[in-house]
C-alpha cells in the first residue's frame, strides 16, 4: 500500500496493489447528519446526502486519479492494466444501485477487505513486484525533485 501520491495539483489518498489488481482511494471524511441515518445513495453517478443535492465531485475526483496512476504505471512498465477507483465514506451506511459498482467501487471501508477477497486474481506476484517497484521509484523521483537546498 502506498499513502498521499502527490500528482501535479492533486493527491492520492492511498494505492493498492495486490492479487485483486491496482486500486486508487480517494477517502471522504464528511459529517453525518445530526438526525437520521448516515445514509449514502450511490447511483453509479453521483452520492446523494441526506437532505443535499446529488454530488458528482468524488466520483470524478476518483475517476480522474485511477486514469493518471493507470497512464502512469502503463508508461513506466509498458504493461495495460486496468486500475479501479474507490471512494471510502468512513462511518456511512452506503446504499448502491443495481450495477452502480461495476465501474467505481463507492464503500465504507470496512467493507474493502471483503470487496477485495471476492475478486478473481489479476496479477500475479511478480507483476505485483513489478508494478510496486515502478511506482515506488517514481514516489522516490518525485520526492527528490521537490527537495529544496
Amino acid at each position: 500500500m502506498f499513502h498521499d501520491l502527490i500528482g501535479e495539483g492533486f493527491n492520492v489518498d492511498h494505492v493498492l496493489i495486490g492479487p485483486a489488481g491496482v486500486f486508487t482511494i480517494e477517502t471522504k471524511t464528511w459529517s453525518k447528519p445530526a438526525k437520521g441515518k448516515p445514509k449514502i445513495l450511490f447511483d453509479g453517478q453521483t452520492l446523494t446526502l441526506p437532505g443535499q443535492a446529488p454530488n458528482r465531485r468524488p466520483i470524478i475526483q476518483a475517476q480522474a486519479q485511477a486514469s493518471w496512476l493507470q497512464t502512469l504505471l502503463q508508461e513506466s512498465t509498458g504493461r495495460a492494466l486496468k486500475t479501479r477507483p474507490v471512494v471510502l465514506l468512513p462511518g456511512w451506511f452506503i446504499e448502491s444501485e443495481k450495477g452502480a459498482l461495476n465501474r467505481i467501487w463507492v464503500l465504507e471501508p470496512k467493507a474493502l477487505p471483503k470487496f477485495l477477497a471476492n475478486q478473481s486474481e489479476k496479477l500475479c506476484a511478480e507483476d505485483i513486484k513489478l508494478l510496486s517497484y515502478h511506482l515506488s521509484r517514481w514516489i522516490r523521483t518525485e520526492e527528490a525533485r521537490s527537495v529544496k537546498f
